[in-house]
């Protein structure tokens, strides 16, 4: 492949459609390899670098074992309050004291929006954004619409319903992105009003889907091939007050799933909170825990490529 080889990742729309169907095809390759052999040898000598200044559990985890079956290492900085951040130390020179080790790669999570770029330009090895703020997850987009191609066998002519907060989420807005780059797709934004998509999302895929605004999910949901479910960041709202009054603004269960003749397959990026209850993991079209451990698959076939290995 090599298109991607030493290349900053910072958003989704740093993907050319032949680049994702690449991956994809290459993390089913890598999937049925690390079947047969556990740990390979694509990594061997390689050092990745986390450095996860927000929580995180599927991201982080699936990264580390993404570098470890590769073959390769995994350093990980810790906990933001542990380093010398918590004595004041600049975003920017904590991510040049991890580039000047000389990590093969760096992965990184912190929560202003726009900083990974800023990264990816001070850094001289390889930047990819893991979350930063409510502005992009682009690896997260990269598994989401892989989950998406395992299940239908397709992209091109989905209908997709994005559902609930999308205007503080970052992982709608890479999705946004990433589906922008396949054919006769349809999204369906699923929110109240104060939670609505971000105009600056709606630019940057207008005219590359077609995309409506809608304020409940039944009166979409007989029209989708997927539901993507997400949860209200509660860490993000400019008031305890406002995210008080719009909890409980959607919810999925078993109980509303089935008044429905057609159900589609359910995603979230997780953690779930109270958005999706339980009742609808034991249903076929329950995909989101398959979905986390699509993760390492796509994640590992990234880093190989990025890699160069």
């Amino acid at each position: 492949m090599g298109a991607l080889k030493g290349k900053d990742i910072v958003s989704a729309l740093d993907f050319r459609r032949e680049d994702v169907e690449e991956l994809f095809k290459l993390a089913d390759h890598l999937r049925e390899e690390m079947k047969d052999e556990g740990v390979l040898s694509y990594g061997k000598g390689k050092v990745l670098a986390t450095v996860f200044l927000e929580p995180s559990t599927r991201t982080r985890l699936s990264f580390t074992y993404a570098m470890i079956r590769l073959g390769g290492t995994v350093i990980d900085f810790g906990p933001e309050a542990a380093s010398s951040r918590a004595k004041g130390e600049s975003l920017e020179d904590t991510m040049l004291m991890v580039d000047g080790y000389g990590p093969d790669v760096i992965v990184l999570r912190q929560r202003t929006p726009g900083f990974a770029a800023k990264a990816a330009e001070i850094c001289k090895a390889p930047v990819i954004n893991a979350g930063d703020g409510w502005n992009e997850h682009p690896t997260q987009a990269l598994l989401d619409v892989y989950t998406i191609w395992r299940e239908l066998g397709r992209v091109d002519g989905i209908k997709v319903g994005i559902m609930g907060d999308l205007k503080y989420g970052r992982t709608p807005s890479s999705l946004s992105y990433l589906l922008s780059k396949f054919n006769n797709v349809t999204i369906y934004y699923i929110a109240p009003d104060p939670l609505q998509i971000r105009d600056e999302v709606v630019e940057k895929v207008k005219g590359k889907v077609r995309y409506y605004k809608v304020g409940r999910p039944d009166e979409v949901i007989e029209e989708l091939d997927v539901l993507y479910v997400t949860r209200l960041q509660k860490e993000r709202f400019p008031s305890p007050e406002e995210y008080e009054r719009l909890k409980g603004s959607y919810r999925i269960d078993r109980d509303f799933l089935m008044r429905f003749k057609h159900i589609p397959i359910i995603l979230h990026p997780l953690p779930r909170i109270w958005e999706l209850d339980t009742s609808v993991d034991a249903l076929p079209q329950a995909k989101y825990f398959e979905q986390a451990r699509n993760g390492m698959y796509v994640r590992a076939a990234l880093l190989k490529e990025v890699l160069g290995v």
